[in-house]
């Protein structure tokens, strides 16, 4: 099944670039097109229905370059809105979720930690997950802050190890052994994570998985490209274009628009 159209993601901000760079290494001959709303950032401070809108206008604007698979490169959007999406627009749509089952599948200590925004920790599907887990005890952080430094490209800067070794010091003297990161903007952070958790404890996202699923759905559903000519990778937002240039190593078209 051949279909050259591209495949679309959607982020409130560059943190889905994680999980764009997971698939474009698992599937470097797709086109891809990658929506940045920047300007909307974060959205795990906004309501329910705030983020449906967001992503109901994100879907839109990724249909009209006829992307063929839509991945919500957001765990605050997919947790809120994937629902309202597939019920709405008749194209495949791939969410991403805290990766909780193979940390509490797979911890030793029976405790897991889960740093994520406001917006997937009090979401209902993140609720409904958590409780297939009962004998295990998830200590749960909301990273207030983190987003929006990582936005700003501050992810190197004093403020952000101070909040983090804030955030994480509690689950460390809790003994947990493994790190869910719910946020696709986290796992920029593992290199400062790493020199505050000790070695002991693994750290899970949910990149890896993600590629693998929009893999599947393209051989079982969709199609893949099928051209001699190089694939294009194009990136839009509707904030400053420097971070999210640097964050793909400026070998991209990041283009500016507001949408």
């Amino acid at each position: 099944m051949t279909n050259n159209n591209p495949i679309g993601l959607f982020d409130s901000g560059i943190g889905g670039t994680s999980i764009w760079r997971e698939i474009h290494q698992l599937l470097p001959k797709e086109n891809t097109i990658y929506l940045a709303d920047s300007k909307n950032a974060p959205y795990g401070q906004k309501s329910k229905d705030e983020i449906i809108q967001l992503s109901f206008k994100n879907t839109e604007f990724l249909l009209d370059q006829n992307c063929k698979l839509i991945v919500v490169a957001c765990n605050t959007a997919t947790t809120n809105a994937i629902k309202e999406l597939r019920d709405k627009y008749d194209v495949p749509f791939i969410g991403i979720e805290p990766a909780i089952k193979p940390a509490a599948t797979n911890s030793k200590t029976q405790k897991i930690g889960i740093l994520a925004t406001k917006g997937t920790l009090n979401s209902e599907l993140f609720y409904k997950n958590v409780e297939k887990f009962q004998d295990i005890k998830i200590i749960e952080q909301i990273g207030y802050n983190l987003v929006t430094l990582i936005e700003n490209g501050e992810m190197n800067s004093p403020e952000m190890s101070d909040l983090l070794q804030k955030y994480l010091t509690p689950m460390i003297e809790q003994n947990i052994d493994y790190l869910v990161l719910g946020c696709t903007h986290y796992p920029y952070l593992i290199p400062q994570i790493e020199k505050i958790i000790p070695k002991n404890i693994k750290i899970i996202d949910s990149g890896e998985a993600v590629a693998r699923q929009t893999k599947s759905i393209l051989e079982n559903k969709v199609g893949f490209r099928n051209s001699l000519e190089k694939s294009t990778q194009i990136f839009y937002t509707n904030a400053n274009p420097k971070v999210l240039s640097e964050i793909v190593g400026n070998e991209y078209n990041v283009i500016k628009k507001d949408f």
